[in-house]
């Protein structure tokens, strides 16, 4: 499967971005992703005071090219960056070897 990593470094984020990136992933970027063409699904995950990254997993690989390319160019003006105060630190295409569903079944959600 064709899969993207993008990571900021928070470690010299302001303090209480965290909350401000689950926010705005709560209120804008999850409805934003939610029924995008071309992407399987998005993770977005944070180790507070180190790192915060968005995981996608695309369809094909134009898709995944494509979001790529066009997030790369604007990546230091992306919601993300102006959250955190500096653009990416890794964007990364990758390979999902696999992904496996657990008894407890998959939950689509804005935030936990």
């Amino acid at each position: 499967m064709l899969g993207l990593t993008v990571r900021w470094s928070l470690a010299d984020a302001p303090d209480g971005v965290e909350q401000r990136l689950a926010a705005y992933v709560a209120e804008t970027s999850h409805a934003r992703f939610t029924g995008m063409s071309g992407l399987r699904f998005k993770t977005w995950r944070q180790v507070p005071g180190e790192w915060f990254e968005g995981c996608y997993v695309f369809a094909t690989s134009a898709a995944r090219e494509e979001f790529q390319r066009t997030f790369t160019e604007g990546a230091a003006e992306s919601p993300g960056s102006q959250i955190i105060g500096s653009p990416p630190i890794l964007v990364e295409a990758c390979d999902v070897v696999a992904i496996a569903e657990g008894w407890d079944g998959f939950v689509a959600a804005s935030h936990f």
